[in-house]
């Protein structure tokens, strides 16, 4: 179905919406009466409670016609930049915060007149830009640091998120984002919940000490499980494309939550602020998208054109 259609006329869509929003509440109910029964059953009230909260709102704007889901792809990035900044402590350096805040609007441009190749040069230009800062601001303390900073909340929570509108024009392109999104979190809480009941092989105990080898082996086999049984929201069914995205789902996913996790412990802290009930900012959700994003797209782009 061609993206420029309201996606609600399309039964499909109807249909994939009742089944995640019922999926939620025969999850939510268990776990909200059992919630004071031990920190595990907290957790999953914690993370269901958010998406509760979430996955209305996300799937109702996805399903109207453009421009309205790139928009709110622009503002939930422009949002995780804000708390990124907030959590660096540099959120009153307004120049900086700025800039990003106009090369990202200017990413939703690019994604709107199909301008890949100018997408793909915003964070060199982005970089050339921060550069000007603290010669304009004649300048030099700290500005390292700010600079970086800069570059690294624009990259990441910019340019790696903002994908999600491309991936949201390709062939069944707004099925795939749900597809996509779905996977990736289910993995991951899959992942924390089986890391509190089984496994012993911790790989990065310094960084995040909950999590184990053998809970992530499971949670990525539950997770091609689901791909294979959700694959009908993809252009093909066949197994590269259900395999594919499982794997980048898994494997993406951690790595962007080890990321900001490696950017927390060393920052010393947990949140930078609450964004949606039952969960911390906003990064805790926007973290395992900003490697996700962008392999899943190039990864479905180059399937769709047969360069793989």
């Amino acid at each position: 179905m061609s993206p420029n259609l309201m996606l609600w006329s399309d039964p499909l869509y109807r249909e994939t919406v009742y089944v995640i929003l019922g999926g939620l509440l025969a999850l939510g109910v268990p776990s909200f009466v059992l919630r004071h029964r031990g920190t595990t059953w907290y957790a999953n009230w914690a993370s269901l409670q958010s998406w509760s909260f979430a996955a209305p709102v996300l799937l109702l704007f996805l399903g109207l016609s453009p421009p309205w889901p790139l928009i709110v792809f622009t503002l939930v990035a422009i949002m995780g930049a804000k708390t990124f900044f907030q959590m660096m402590g540099m959120y009153h350096r307004s120049n900086f915060v700025w800039a990003t805040y106009v090369f990202i609007v200017g990413l939703a441009f690019c994604v709107h007149t199909d301008r890949l190749d100018l997408y793909n040069s915003a964070p060199m230009i982005f970089l050339g830009v921060i550069c000007l800062i603290p010669i304009l601001r004649n300048s030099a303390k700290q500005m390292i640091q700010y600079m970086s900073l800069t570059l690294m909340a624009f990259s990441f929570l910019g340019w790696s998120f903002m994908h999600l509108g491309w991936i949201w024009q390709l062939d069944s392109g707004p099925y795939m984002v749900i597809y996509i999104v779905l996977l990736t979190e289910t993995c991951d809480n899959m992942y924390l919940l089986l890391s509190r009941h089984i496994g012993h092989v911790k790989l990065f105990n310094r960084i995040t000490p909950r999590r184990n080898l053998e809970a992530f082996a499971v949670a990525v086999a539950l997770t091609l499980l689901l791909a294979w049984g959700m694959r009908h929201l993809l252009p093909v069914r066949s197994e590269p494309y259900w395999i594919a995205s499982a794997l980048v789902a898994a494997l993406g996913g951690s790595i962007g939550d080890l990321t900001l996790s490696v950017i927390r412990r060393d920052l010393g802290i947990k949140d930078a602020g609450y964004f949606i009930i039952g969960r911390g900012d906003l990064l805790t959700i926007m973290d395992r998208t900003i490697f996700v994003a962008p392999i899943f797209y190039y990864a479905m782009y180059s399937l769709q054109a047969g360069l793989i």
